[in-house]
This record gives structure tokens, C-alpha cells and sequence, in this order.
């Protein structure tokens, strides 16, 4: 699979979603979402976190990069869709470990993953609150002792990326950094409504319903779309 690099940003560019997932478990990958926050605002750590993994289109900004480059097929994969993906095809076929949330959300994201998907092989759990190095060494034992294929962790960025990594040398696997989904998934966040995710517009929904949170960051990204613009990144 191809990749672009934007401000020292490696980007990959699956055709589909389908090569992606192949891809991931035929090398056996941590897969880290891309979008033109990271690429823009990209340190030396967050950079070289995402060059040694594989980054993927997850934003529209991360998506229109691509096309810029002559990648006219790209497509939005955003995450809390992926990781849903990867478990629709491989419920019955790989087994699967979940970190993040607090303990009423991964509780509930257990549960109804057991609903949804009734042959899904689970074979382990626990909150996103590692509180001290115990917990810590804790989890990275039980993850080395169980061996799953798919562990997906909902933490936030770079927390997540970086606990994935020191889970990957204790026992390489699929791993997928997840964010908030799991808060989507239960219902505890809305995600926009349909129209506008198949508008390529959910970000701009986002801001309209969270001005104070979201409108400063998309203003400091005018200029990484002035830069897309004159290809400059």
C-alpha cells in the first residue's frame, strides 16, 4: 500500500477499507488516525509515533491531502466506524481486547458488543484510568499472557498511541487507537446526523454545536489549507 508524506506526516492511502484491514493484519499493525490537525500541528514526537505505524485518513483534511496528490479514489475512514469493520468481518475469526472510558462506559461498550455481535471473542477489558505503574505493568502482562489478535484502545492522542506501542513489544498484534468511540458507540456522544457525514461535512456539524470548544482550532488550521491549496505541505 502506498503512502504520501505531508509535513513530514506519513499518510497511507487505502483504496478501501477492505486493503486497509488486510494490510493491517497481514503485517500485524498499530493503526493511528490521521487528520490535518495531526499533520499540521505535527511535533517530532507525535510525527515519528505515526511514521512507525500505520497513519490513515480518518479527516477530511488528511483526505483532501491525498487527492491533491493525484489519490482521486481516497475516502474519509473515519475510526469509530473502522474499528466496527474489523470487528463485523473478524467477530468469529480473531479474539479482541478493549481498553479506555471509564468503567461504566467499557462495561456498556462490553455489553452491547456481546449483543450486537454474539460470536465475538472477548478476551479482555478494563477502564482507560491507569493510575499508577502497577496498573500499568498489570495490563501489559495480561495482554502478553492472552494473546488477543485485535486490541482496540479509546484514550485520546498521544496517550493512547504510546500505550499501544509498549503493548505491541510485550505481544505484536492489530492494535487501533479509537478516541472517544466508545463514548459514540454507547450513545453517551452523538455522532452528526447522516446527511452530513455523507456530505463529507460532519466536522463542520461538530463546530456549529460546539463553537467555544471547536471554532479556535479550526482557525488555526486556515493556514494548513492555504498551504494544501498552493502545495506547499
Amino acid at each position: 500500500m502506498v503512502s504520501e508524506l505531508f509535513n513530514g506526516v506519513k499518510t497511507y492511502v487505502p483504496k478501501t477499507r477492505q486493503e486497509l484491514m488486510e494490510y493491517v493484519f497481514q503485517h500485524k499493525s498499530i493503526l493511528i488516525a490521521v487528520n490535518g490537525e495531526k499533520i499540521y500541528h505535527a511535533t517530532d514526537v507525535t510525527r515519528s509515533i505515526i511514521n512507525r505505524n500505520v497513519g490513515y485518513p480518518d479527516g477530511m483534511g488528511a483526505v483532501w491531502a491525498l487527492q491533491k496528490r493525484g489519490h482521486a479514489e481516497v475516502d474519509r475512514i473515519p475510526g469509530c466506524e473502522l474499528w466496527l469493520d474489523i470487528i463485523e468481518q473478524y467477530q468469529t475469526k480473531k479474539s479482541f481486547y478493549l481498553v479506555g472510558g471509564t468503567d461504566e462506559v467499557i462495561e456498556k461498550t462490553i455489553a452491547n458488543l456481546k449483543s450486537d455481535y454474539s460470536g465475538i471473542n472477548i478476551l479482555g477489558y478494563r477502564n482507560g484510568y491507569l493510575n499508577n505503574e502497577a496498573e500499568r505493568t498489570a495490563l501489559l502482562a495480561d495482554i502478553a499472557e492472552k494473546k488477543p489478535d485485535v486490541v482496540f484502545v479509546a484514550m485520546g492522542s498521544p496517550k493512547q498511541e504510546l500505550l499501544m506501542e509498549e503493548m505491541y513489544q510485550k505481544h505484536p498484534a492489530v492494535y487501533q487507537g479509537l478516541g472517544g468511540s466508545f463514548d459514540v458507540y454507547t450513545g453517551l456522544v452523538q455522532r452528526a446526523p447522516q446527511w452530513w457525514i455523507d456530505h463529507k461535512l460532519e466536522g463542520v456539524y461538530r463546530t456549529m454545536m460546539e463553537p467555544r470548544k471547536r471554532i479556535m482550532r479550526d482557525i488555526r488550521l486556515i493556514p494548513y489549507f492555504v498551504k494544501l491549496i498552493f502545495n506547499k505541505l
